[in-house]
């Protein structure tokens, strides 16, 4: 039996920070290794360099040099644009990847494979992202922060943040419009995630928004080995806004899919929903 302590890549949400899972390493104590990076252009991540179009690959690229430096295939974590990531990474390293949860991933791609009611959705997603891109271009990070915050938040959200809060959002702003389109553009077909054989977890907030419950709904059909939580009385930020209950669901899902620490999981009881 091996000594080695799996690991845990966590991919935190736009404008965040490897911050965000502070409270799943406390959960899962010391079980396993929480690797948290910071994304492009967040924390100590330095800005994309503008080489080339940027792509969900281009993100993904440093998740998978971690990946290939593990001693071991590792339990994959991401919510909403890091949710998307961690589909690319597991796309590029499937047999690499121990288990997948996901909490609103942003794969806006997919909205493209579910019929009418997807093609609106997408939509809807590529129109916020238009008014976004036009802020941005004639200078308006504010309000093109604004926006933002208030689709995935909520139109009080905005006006609730310290001014400091919306000085750094308004910084990221540029990097959420290059988010937007490689979450857009991103080439996987669903018919790829078909053959992830690892067990996967899917998770929704109660009061998330219609695009993001048709990807939910589509990668859970897609994916052979997976299951779907609702987080009730949650939205799109539910790590955050119910840091308890969604770092258990986690918890206990990488337990059950690593055979070492399974006999001995402790993790805290939630109710949880089909």
């Amino acid at each position: 039996m091996s000594n080695t302590i799996p690991t845990v890549v966590a991919l935190h949400c736009s404008g965040a920070g490897g911050y965000e899972w502070r409270r799943l390493t406390q959960v899962v104590g010391q079980r396993f290794k929480v690797v948290a990076p910071d994304l492009i252009g967040c924390g100590t991540a330095g800005h994309w360099s503008g080489t080339h179009a940027f792509t969900a690959s281009d993100e993904a690229a440093r998740i998978v040099d971690i990946i290939d430096a593990a001693a071991a295939p590792v339990h994959l974590v991401g919510h909403s644009y890091g949710g998307g990531v961690a589909l690319r990474v597991a796309r590029e390293r499937p047999a690499r990847i121990a288990s997948l949860t996901l909490y609103e991933p942003v794969a806006f791609h997919v909205l493209k494979t579910a019929g009418p009611d997807g093609h609106a959705a997408f939509e809807e997603i590529m129109a916020l992202a238009g008014r976004i891109d036009r802020a941005v271009l004639c200078g308006a990070f504010f309000a093109a922060a604004q926006m933002f915050i208030e689709y995935w938040n909520g139109a009080s959200a905005w006006s609730s943040m310290d001014p400091h809060a919306q000085s750094l959002m308004a910084r990221y702003i540029p990097k959420a419009c290059l988010e937007f389109r490689a979450m857009a553009e991103e080439p996987t077909s669903i018919g790829a995630y078909r053959r992830f054989s690892f067990p996967t977890l899917l998770m929704a907030g109660e009061h998330t928004s219609e695009p993001v419950r048709i990807i939910a709904r589509q990668l859970a059909k897609a994916m052979k080995s997976c299951s779907m939580r609702t987080v009730f009385g949650a939205g799109h930020m539910g790590p955050f806004t119910h840091a308890a209950v969604v770092n258990a669901m986690i918890a206990d899902h990488v337990l059950r899919a690593e055979p070492n620490t399974a006999a001995t999981a402790d993790v805290p009881s939630v109710p949880l929903a089909a």
